[in-house]
């Protein structure tokens, strides 16, 4: 069965491109993903499809409101969908639908990490909540949301470009979707390490050469280097990285 992703945004056509090409529109294409969008307005109340208000207790900015978002959570997942809303909603949804995480995209969140992705990628369902503005009414991180979710301590217009990048991330976990299973196994972060440098044609560039270890044909070789490779640059560059990587890997030094 295909990783159902419901996304609850402001912003719907932000994702038209996104489920369309590269590795998450093939995994799209080949059924291994099934993304659908709704947009928080049409779950609003009045006629201006007011969604935010300013904040209790004053303050810059303003708010999303609970009720568009609980609306939006519990319709996608009655069974039949509300009466009176906009076509672009599904007016029924399938009985065996499973009820999904409800992840809320957020800085304050966990910092998204591969063991993260490779959790969520053996859901059933995510429901994604790409919130805007100044942020969302704290009731909705009590009663609605099952985790959250942060791409980095930097802040962003809002977490529509948050959501492309967990998607992307746990969209090419699922088996089939690069083609080649192994190679997720082998890129930055899936064994705590970062990946080891690749090269490819012409063997000299501007002065630059191709390490002969990888010329030599000799795949035992090539595998050991490719693990220093690894071992060292994530010493150099990520000190956090390796230090974990040390913890769980006593038999490395420090």
């Amino acid at each position: 069965m295909a990783l159902r992703i419901d996304i609850l945004t402001l912003f719907p056509e932000m994702f038209d491109a996104f489920r369309a090409t590269s590795i998450v529109g093939r995994a799209c294409q080949r059924g291994l993903v099934d993304i659908h969008l709704a947009n928080i307005r049409d779950f609003a109340l009045d006629k201006y499809g007011s969604v935010d208000d300013a904040p209790f207790g004053g303050g810059p900015g303003m708010v999303l409101m609970c009720q568009p978002l609980f609306d939006a959570v519990e319709h996608l997942r009655a069974e039949q969908g509300l009466h009176g809303l906009q076509k672009s909603l599904p007016k029924s949804l399938p009985k065996s639908l499973p009820k999904g995480r409800v992840l809320l995209m957020t800085p304050q969140g966990r910092p998204l990490t591969q063991a993260i992705a490779a959790e969520l990628a053996r859901q059933d369902r995510l429901i994604i909540i790409a919130g805007h503005y100044e942020g969302f009414d704290e009731r909705i991180r009590q009663g609605l949301a099952d985790d959250e979710i942060s791409i980095g301590d930097f802040v962003l217009s809002g977490g529509e470009i948050a959501a492309m990048a967990l998607i992307d991330a746990v969209a090419r976990l699922q088996p089939g979707a690069l083609g080649k299973d192994e190679s997720t196994h082998e890129e930055s972060f899936s064994t705590g390490l970062l990946e080891y440098p690749q090269y490819t044609r012409p063997r000299e560039f501007r002065g630059m050469q191709v390490p002969e270890v990888l010329l030599s044909g000799d795949h035992a070789k090539i595998t050991r280097w490719r693990a220093e490779q690894a071992r060292e640059r994530t010493r150099e560059r990520r000190a956090d990285l390796w230090e974990k990587y040390v913890k769980e890997h006593p038999d490395q030094e420090a």
